[in-house]
C-alpha cells in the first residue's frame, strides 16, 4: 500500500492516503469525470478515479467501500435505524411512486409505489398454472438447465386489478363521431369497434385490401376502355385510307367528279368526325377538289354572270369550314385557298379589263351575291387590289364640266365596302369642284345637286371651309343685291339663297340674313306704315316672309328677333305712327350704319386685336354653335358673339353670361392657374 500511495497511515485500522504516486509512463493526469452517481448520492457514491483503470479498481473495493457508511458509524450511526440523534429519521429510501401515462392529479390519491406495483406483478405472475411448480424443482440440475420460458400477459390482464382497485370513476366524452357519446370507463371507449370488427382478424389490413382490389379493378376498366377507343380508332383509320385510296385511284384514271368527290368526303366527316379534323381531312379534299373546281370557272365572267357556281362552292364551304380549327378570315385556311386560286383570278381579269367605275352596279351586285362565300380576307383582297386603284383613276380622270353623271352616284355606293379608305379620293374631288365653283352663279341650281350629298361624307371642317369659300360669298353678293318691294316683289334671288339652308351651317345663313335681308325688310316695312295702308294687307305680307322662311332659320333665336321687331312696328303703328316712325327709323339707321361704315372695326375685329395684345389665341371652334353663333375660344375660355346688340358671352359653370374684355381676360388667367 505504501508503495502505491504518498503520505498514507493507519488510522483505527483504515488506511488514509494524501495521494497516489504517479506512473513515470502517465505523467499526464486525467480529469476526473462527475458521473451521475456523484451528482445523486453524494459522498454514498462509488469514489474511485477515472484514472484507475478496471483492475485497480477491483483491488481497492476492500479498502474504500462505503466510505460514507464508515463516516457515520464513527458519528454513532447504528445500522437498521434512523438518522438523526433520536432515529426520526426515515429508514428506507424515498421511493418513485407511478402515476399512468396522460392522468390528472386529482385520478387516484391511492396510486401504489413502484415497489408495490412490482410485487403484485410478481404475484400474478406467480399465480399463473406451472410457475409454482417450476420454483420447486428448480434444485433439480435439469431443471436448473432449462432455458426459462417467457410468458406474456397483456396491458388488458395487467392494468385489470389495479383498475378493479380503484374506487374512483372518471366520466369519458367521446367526441370522435358524429355525436357525442359519454362512457364510464376507458375500457369501454373502442367497443364498437371490437364489436364490429369481432372474429375478423386485421381489419385495417382487409379494409386495405378491400381499397386496393376496387382501384384495381378502377384501373382494369380505365385500360380496358382505352384499348377499346385505340382499336376503334386504328379500324376508323383503315377505312378512311381505304377510301382516300379510291379516290386517288379514279383521279388517276380521269373518272373522279365533283359530285362523288364531295359525297365521299362528306360521309368521311358525318361518320369519322373526330378522325376527320384529326387528321386534316380538309386539307385533302381541298387538294384533290382545285383542279376540278378550276376547270368548272373556267372562262367564267363573274360581272355579266355573278351567280355562277355560287350554289357547288356553298357546298364547299359547308364541308371545309365546319367546326374547322382554322379562322374563315385566315388566308392559310383551306376553304380561302380554294376561293382565292378559283374565284380570285376571274375577278381580277374582269375587274383590270371590262369592269368601268363609273358604272358600279355589275361589281357591286358580284359582291353582294358572293359575301357570304368570300372570307372577309379574300373580300378585302378584291376590295384594295381591284377596286379602290379602279376608283382612283377615274377619279383623277374625272372633270366636273364634262361629266353629265355626278361623281356622288359612283362613289357613294362604295362606301360601306370601303369606309374610311375612300378618304384619300376626298382631297381630290374638294379640289376640282372648288375650281368649278369659282365661275358658279347661284342661280344655277346644279351646284346644289352636286354638293349637298357629301355634306354627310365629308368632315365638318372640310365641308364648311369648302362652302365659305365657294357659295357662302356668292350668296351673300345675291342676297345683297335682293330689293324689297311690297308693291311688285320678286323671289327669286331670296328663293337661291334659301335653296342653300340644309347645306350651309346655320350660322353664315343667320348672318348673311341679320346683315344683307332684314335692314331691307324692316326699312321697307317703316315706308309702307308711313303710307297709311290697309294693316290686313301688311299682315298677310309679314306671313308670306316668315312663311319663306325654312324652319331651321325660324328656330333661331336671332331670327325670331328680327321677325318681332317687324311686328312690334306693325303693333305701334296700330297705335301711333310717330312712335313706329322713331323706332324703325332708329332701328333702320343703325343697321345703315353698320353696313356703310367700312372702316369701323366690328365687335369680332376688336376681340381679336385685344387677345393679340395680351398675346391670347382667338379662333373659331369648328362645329361648334349656340343658337347658330359661332363658338371662339378666347385663350382657355369658350365665347359667342351676339352681333345684333355688340355682345359677348362667355361659358361659365353655370351657362353663357355677359362678360368684358377686362373679365373675359381674368376668367383665362384663373383657369389657366387653376390647370396648373
Amino acid at each position: 500500500m505504501e508503495k502505491i500511495f504518498e503520505d498514507g497511515q493507519w488510522i483505527g485500522g483504515e488506511y488514509y492516503y494524501n495521494k497516489r504516486k504517479d506512473d513515470d509512463n502517465n505523467k499526464k493526469k486525467k480529469k476526473r469525470h462527475q458521473s451521475k452517481d456523484d451528482v445523486v448520492y453524494g459522498v454514498f457514491a462509488d469514489d474511485s478515479d477515472s484514472d484507475v483503470d478496471n483492475n485497480t479498481n477491483r483491488k481497492l473495493e476492500k479498502h474504500t467501500k462505503g466510505f460514507g457508511m464508515k463516516l457515520l458509524k464513527k458519528m454513532g450511526y447504528k445500522g437498521g435505524g434512523g438518522l438523526g440523534k433520536n432515529e426520526q429519521g426515515i429508514v428506507a429510501p424515498v421511493e418513485a411512486k407511478l402515476r399512468k401515462k396522460n392522468i390528472g392529479l386529482g385520478y387516484d390519491n391511492n396510486y401504489k409505489t413502484v415497489s408495490v406495483l412490482q410485487e403484485a406483478v410478481e404475484e400474478q405472475i406467480n399465480s399463473l398454472p406451472g410457475v409454482a411448480q417450476l420454483k420447486e424443482k428448480l434444485w433439480l440440475k435439469q431443471c436448473r438447465t432449462k432455458k426459462k420460458k417467457k410468458e406474456y400477459i397483456t396491458a388488458e390482464e395487467l392494468l385489470l386489478p389495479c383498475t378493479e382497485d380503484n374506487d374512483f370513476h372518471v366520466k369519458v366524452v367521446d367526441m370522435r363521431g358524429p355525436q357525442v357519446r359519454i362512457l364510464s370507463n376507458l375500457s369501454d371507449l373502442n367497443a364498437e369497434e371490437k364489436l364490429k370488427h369481432n372474429g375478423t382478424p386485421m381489419p385495417e389490413l382487409q379494409h386495405n385490401i378491400k381499397e386496393n382490389v376496387v382501384s384495381l379493378q378502377q384501373e382494369k376498366e380505365k385500360l380496358q376502355k382505352d384499348a377499346d377507343r385505340q382499336k376503334k380508332q386504328l379500324d376508323n383509320m383503315q377505312d378512311i385510307a381505304g377510301v382516300v385510296e379510291w379516290i386517288k385511284h379514279d383521279n388517276a384514271v380521269g373518272t373522279l367528279t365533283l359530285d362523288s368527290l364531295l359525297e365521299a368526303f362528306d360521309k368521311l366527316q358525318r361518320r369519322y368526325y373526330d378522325e376527320y379534323k384529326v387528321c386534316n381531312l380538309s386539307c385533302v379534299a381541298c387538294s384533290f377538289a382545285l383542279p376540278l373546281l378550276i376547270r368548272v370557272f373556267q372562262g367564267w365572267d363573274p360581272l355579266q354572270n355573278p351567280s355562277h357556281g355560287l350554289k357547288l362552292m356553298s357546298l364547299w364551304k359547308n364541308l371545309l369550314q365546319e367546326d374547322s380549327p382554322f379562322d374563315y378570315s385566315d388566308t392559310s385556311s383551306p376553304y380561302a385557298q380554294l376561293v382565292m386560286e378559283v374565284v380570285v383570278p376571274a375577278v381580277r381579269i374582269c375587274g383590270t379589263n371590262t369592269w368601268n367605275p363609273r358604272d358600279p352596279e355589275p361589281m357591286l351586285k358580284f359582291l353582294e351575291l358572293w359575301e357570304e362565300l368570300l372570307p372577309s380576307s379574300v373580300l378585302q383582297t378584291i376590295l384594295d387590289n381591284m377596286v379602290m386603284p379602279k376608283l382612283s383613276q377615274a377619279v383623277e380622270i374625272w372633270d366636273p364640266r364634262r361629266d353629265t353623271v355626278s361623281i356622288h352616284l359612283w362613289v357613294h355606293p362604295w362606301l360601306p365596302l370601303l369606309g374610311p379608305k375612300l378618304e384619300s379620293l376626298y382631297q381630290t374631288i374638294r379640289f376640282k369642284l372648288g375650281n368649278v365653283l369659282h365661275a358658279w352663279h347661284p342661280s344655277d341650281g346644279s351646284a346644289y345637286a352636286i354638293l349637298s350629298p357629301w355634306k354627310t361624307v365629308f368632315d365638318p371642317a372640310s365641308w364648311e371651309h369648302l362652302l365659305v369659300r365657294h357659295i357662302v360669298p356668292k350668296l351673300a353678293n345675291v342676297l345683297h343685291e335682293f330689293q324689297v318691294n311690297p308693291a311688285d316683289q320678286k323671289l327669286d334671288q331670296f328663293s337661291w339663297v334659301m335653296s342653300w339652308t340644309s347645306a350651309i351651317p346655320i350660322h353664315h345663313m343667320v348672318t348673311m340674313l341679320a346683315v344683307s335681308f332684314f335692314p331691307k325688310w324692316q326699312l321697307a316695312l317703316f315706308h309702307w306704315l308711313n303710307s297709311n295702308p290697309k294693316f290686313e294687307e301688311v299682315m298677310q305680307w309679314y306671313l308670306g316672309w316668315k312663311g319663306l322662311l325654312p324652319q331651321e332659320l325660324l328656330a333661331n333665336e336671332q331670327i325670331r328677333h328680327h321677325l318681332d321687331v317687324g311686328l312690334q312696328m306693325m303693333n305701334q303703328a296700330v297705335e301711333g305712327m310717330e312712335v313706329a316712325q322713331q323706332k324703325a327709323s332708329a332701328y333702320a339707321q343703325q343697321q345703315a350704319s353698320a353696313m356703310d361704315a367700312g372702316h369701323v372695326m366690328s365687335l369680332k375685329e376688336v376681340i381679336e386685336l385685344y387677345a393679340q395684345e395680351n398675346e391670347l389665341l382667338f379662333k373659331p371652334k369648328p362645329g361648334r354653335t349656340h343658337n347658330g353663333l359661332q363658338i371662339y375660344g378666347f385663350g382657355n375660355i369658350s365665347v359667342y358673339i351676339n352681333t345684333l346688340n355688340n355682345k359677348i358671352f362667355a361659358q361659365t359653370q353655370d351657362g353663357w353670361s355677359l362678360v368684358t374684355l377686362e373679365i373675359l381676360r381674368e376668367m383665362h388667367f384663373k383657369s389657366g392657374s387653376k390647370r396648373r
